[in-house]
């Protein structure tokens, strides 16, 4: 049973939600980001999102399109990010890892030679955003071979083609895009995401996490309602850069707490 699994299990058992922050490998310092990851787990987070920095992004929003900028900056790319993975993983065999990010750098490395690395430094998933599930079943055969869990984005406009795709090939959880739009957006139409998890369920028996434009407590805890996980990741970026490298800690911790204290109430 993987890590993802496996949370996802006592999670259920436990009648919990689980409790997914995202960062950018590199932002606001190299230095700073496992720091960083123990903090969001020390706030309660249940996995942890790590992301790779892209010099093209396109899902991402203006928020997190500065973070990787910021990461580039500090000559972060994908090995650097493994390495930091791997230093989580010294001191934290528990918490499941998954980087996010886009194909170009995973294929510059080599799909097997960076499968080989992720397993190595104790990544559990993998979201590829531009990896669309019919055009990559050998990387998630691939994958699922290595550990790992091949995660893929579903949206509003998804067909029930492409969410029975999906779900056939995906693992770990599926990752349902709140709303039409990028990351950070905050037109979050919570009744429509409320009607439209029931239809994914119809075709997975995965956890199902939602992300983009959850940005507090109250929206964490709405989506909740009717969602495995809640993902969050442009608000707690935009803490980190408002913040600054010596209180970006402080200031993520007062964002996340909050929010765990709400979808366990």
């Amino acid at each position: 049973m993987s890590r993802i699994q496996a949370c996802f299990e006592s999670l259920h058992q436990a009648g919990r939600k689980a409790l997914i922050p995202y960062i950018t490998g590199g932002d606001p310092t190299a230095a700073m980001t496992v720091p960083l990851m123990r903090a969001l787990v020390e706030s309660g987070a249940d996995i942890l999102e790590l992301g790779v920095p892209f010099s093209d992004p396109m899902a991402d929003g203006p928020v997190i399109q500065r973070s990787g900028e910021r990461a580039l900056r500090n000559g972060v790319g994908l090995r650097d990010v493994l390495g930091m993975a791997r230093d989580f993983r010294r001191e934290n065999a528990q918490t499941p890892l998954v980087l996010m990010g886009y194909a170009n750098p995973i294929e510059a490395m080599g799909t097997e030679s960076f499968m080989r690395a992720a397993q190595a430094a104790g990544v559990d998933g993998v979201i590829v955003v531009d990896y669309p599930p019919e055009e990559c079943v050998q990387f998630a055969a691939l994958a699922k071979a290595s550990g790992i869990d091949p995660i893929f984005l579903l949206a509003p406009t998804s067909t029930d083609q492409r969410i029975q795709e999906v779900a056939r090939v995906g693992s770990g959880y599926l990752y349902y895009v709140s709303l039409r739009g990028v990351t950070g957006a905050a037109n979050l139409d919570l009744d429509d995401v409320a009607a439209r998890i029931p239809r994914i369920r119809v075709a997975t028996r995965l956890p199902i996490g939602v992300g983009f434009g959850i940005r507090d407590a109250d929206s964490a805890r709405r989506v909740a309602q009717t969602a495995d996980a809640v993902v969050i990741g442009s608000r707690i970026i935009q803490e980190i850069e408002a913040a600054g490298p010596e209180h970006a800690i402080a200031r993520v911790k007062a964002l996340l707490q909050p929010i765990r204290k709400a979808l366990d109430a």
